[in-house]
């Protein structure tokens, strides 16, 4: 999508984007801390924890190449957090329609 790397994002919704980074990051967070909750609970031997540590690790990779707040790739990550669940379309409420439609078009490829 030609275009999309030079949106301009003015004080106001660098504030709304923050705050909706972060609140899809706090929910992938939570929803791991509960499956690592569960999985903790079940632990019966050496190899359930070695589970969790992968599982951790794993994730910790895959979180830490998701959430990339700099401006010329929000557009992208807000379209993959859309699609993932872990952001509302109500978390981009104050953003330009160019953006929000950006974000919706290519989180339905």
């Amino acid at each position: 999508m030609a275009g999309v790397r030079d949106f301009k994002w003015s004080n106001s919704e660098k504030k709304i984007a923050r705050q909706a980074f972060e609140r899809a990051y706090q929910r992938e967070c939570d929803a791991i801390q509960k499956r690592v909750s569960a999985m903790i609970a079940k632990l019966t031997n050496a190899h359930d924890i070695w589970r969790v540590h992968d599982f951790l690790s794993r994730k910790r990779r895959e979180v830490d190449n998701k959430y990339d707040y700099r401006y010329s790739v929000l557009i992208f990550v807000f379209a993959r957090l859309l699609r993932e669940g872990w952001l509302d379309e109500s978390d981009l409420d104050g953003l330009q329609e160019d953006k929000v439609s950006a974000i919706k078009e290519i989180a339905s490829l």
